[in-house]
């Protein structure tokens, strides 16, 4: 399936390429180590200086919805969009796919963990139910 890539920048080029080394990297304040998606250059509880940082990828679906109209040319259908929470803090979202399972078994809250779909430079990270 070909997905709409976005656009590179600095300060969101970690998140997009981590990928490749099976890692999802978050931005984290330097200073008050609060987590901020998407990523910022400065946190915005504390103005400190932020830098990527290395989650674990398991999360829990927050809120989720089935699409069921191609919205591009190639794009397959039923497909899930999700807000995920990451276990490393309470509303850290990631907004993603929900892959490798039927839409209609998913769930608010079923546990998820992260998994990558090289296209080009990015490795887009989707979510799948975790295993046990």
């Amino acid at each position: 399936m070909t997905r709409q890539l976005p656009a590179l920048d600095p300060d969101t080029e970690f998140f997009w390429k981590a990928g490749a080394q099976g890692r999802l990297q978050i931005c984290r304040c330097q200073s008050c180590t609060r987590y901020i998606h998407p990523p910022l250059p400065r946190c915005p509880a504390c103005g400190g200086g932020t830098a990527p940082s290395q989650v674990s990828g398991k999360a829990r679906i927050a809120s989720y919805t089935i699409n069921e109209q191609p919205w591009q040319r190639g794009l397959a259908v039923p497909y899930v969009f999700a807000a995920v929470e990451l276990v490393e803090q309470p509303e850290l979202y990631v907004l993603t796919n929900i892959i490798a399972c039927p839409a209609q078994t998913l769930r608010i809250g079923l546990d998820v963990e992260v998994t990558f779909e090289q296209q080009e430079e990015f490795y887009l990270p989707l979510f799948r139910p975790a295993n046990g």
